[in-house]
Formats: C-alpha cells, sequence, structure tokens
C-alpha cells in the first residue's frame, strides 16, 4: 500500500478515536469523499481491506490504525 494511503487511514482513525473513542468504529470509505475522484486508490484500500486481510465492513479505527502503523 502507498505511503499515501497509510497516512490518510492513520490520519482519519486518528481523528475520529479522538472525536469518538476507542470503540468507533470505520470502513474503508471512511478515507475517500463522497465522490469517486481516485478510484485506483479507493480500489487500493478495498483489495487491502477486502481480499488481503477479509475485514468486516465495519472494524474499530484503532484496530486499522495499529495494522497500518504495524506495516500490514
Amino acid at each position: 500500500m502507498r505511503q499515501e494511503l497509510r497516512n490518510k487511514i492513520i490520519g482519519v482513525c486518528t481523528k475520529k478515536i479522538i472525536a469518538k473513542g476507542e470503540a468507533v468504529g470505520v470502513s474503508f470509505y471512511a478515507f475517500f469523499a463522497n465522490k469517486n475522484d481516485d478510484p485506483e486508490l479507493l480500489m487500493e484500500a478495498a483489495r487491502w481491506w477486502i481480499e488481503t486481510h477479509k475485514l468486516d465492513h465495519f472494524e474499530k479505527a484503532a484496530k486499522i490504525k495499529s495494522m497500518i502503523e504495524s506495516g500490514f
């Protein structure tokens, strides 16, 4: 996964955790605007989330942030 996407995921998860607490959930759509302005980046996130890690639609933001920071 490219660094640009990693940084975006960490930033969004951090903001959500600060705003709503450690139990807040996210889906990979949380990292994108409601427009399909970067389909390659969206598909990269979807592949990482669905194909590579077989994650549920919603996961804890803290879990996703930790996975990204650990290099998964």
